[in-house]
């Protein structure tokens, strides 16, 4: 390499590394895409919106949400994967994206290489809950009366692979319970089945259940958190239900096209943490449950990880596959 070239090499190098700062610096000049997955009205619609109107007023260009269902997420979060890594595309999704490469034959994304982890954002609880009718104050005498007749009983559950669907099928496993799981077209349907005694349990998001659990219409037999919630002290977990370990709850990420510039990342996630704990988002998404949760990209991707290995087992033992 003669000279000139030497220098140069070393100049557009020089160029390259100061431009970094800039790019977060400049960042957002534009509106800023969130895709949702999923039809608008869900959950994780609902938190994709009110996170993008926070985003927007702390950095200064509107951030709109973009509905784009079909094929369980699948769609939306292909389209995502394979936008251009600039900032201006990201994903709002829920456990469905790292669940889905153990439920489908052939996913058109890899999670782990073709996407960014941006954040954690949060997570809703969820409680195993029952008609009034249903034998046992609480899951552990639930399951004894099931083991006994298991032809009596069966579940409800509003999507296969939903985090309520896989926290049934690790209770029938490690429980050693032989019922069916019904899947319904939504949790409205499931719920309202089992109010009506057509089916004895469904595991539900807290906020669905929590009106009807308070008129006494439903029993709650155990919460899936790692700890009892202070909105039902008395109600045992499931893992002091006889799960040791047992924590299970519905998430919600924020997920970019891969090889994201590290100082927009960097920039996003810090944004998405102040955000996410701010009395905005508390006023907002609190009454639906919701717990807000920010993490640093890297605590992200461990938590997928974590969850990753949960998932692949539950439908390995349980044979789950959508065709």
């Amino acid at each position: 390499m003669n000279k000139r070239i030497f220098l140069r090499a070393i100049a557009t190098a020089a160029l390259c590394a100061a431009s970094v700062p800039a790019i977060a610096d400049n960042y957002p000049s534009r509106p800023v895409r969130i895709i949702v997955p999923y039809v608008a009205g869900g959950t994780v619609d609902l938190v994709a919106r009110v996170l993008a109107q926070k985003l927007g007023e702390q950095m200064g260009q509107p951030f709109i949400v973009d509905n784009r269902p079909g094929a369980s997420g699948s769609i939306g979060s292909d389209i995502a994967s394979k936008a251009p890594p600039d900032g201006y595309t990201l994903l709002l999704q829920s456990p469905t994206l790292v669940a889905s490469p153990f439920l489908m034959k052939k996913t058109p994304y890899n999670v782990k290489t073709d996407f960014t982890a941006i954040s954690l954002l949060g997570s809703v609880p969820m409680v195993v809950v029952a008609n009034p009718g249903v034998p046992g104050k609480n899951l552990q005498e639930f399951l004894v009366a099931a083991r006994r007749e298991p032809s009596k009983y069966a579940f409800g559950t509003s999507a296969i692979g939903s985090p309520m669907h896989l926290a049934q099928e690790a209770i029938k496993r490690d429980g050693k319970l032989d019922v069916p799981i019904v899947i319904y077209k939504g949790t409205g349907s499931a719920l309202n089945d089992v109010l009506g005694g057509q089916i004895s349990v469904i595991i539900d998001a807290i906020p669905s259940s929590a009106p009807n659990i308070a008129a006494g219409k439903l029993k709650p037999l155990a919460v899936t958190t790692r700890e009892r919630l202070p909105s039902m002290p008395n109600v045992p977990t499931v893992a002091e239900s006889g799960f040791a370990g047992f924590e299970m709850v519905t998430w919600y990420g924020l997920w970019a096209p891969p090889k994201l510039p590290a100082s927009i990342l960097e920039k996003l996630s810090a944004e998405v943490a102040v955000a996410m704990r701010s009395p905005f988002m508390a006023e907002r998404l609190g009454p639906q449950g919701f717990v807000s949760s920010p993490s640093t990209p890297a605590e992200f991707s461990a938590y997928i990880d974590k969850e990753a290995a949960t998932y692949e087992r539950i439908v390995k033992d349980a044979k789950i596959q959508i065709d």
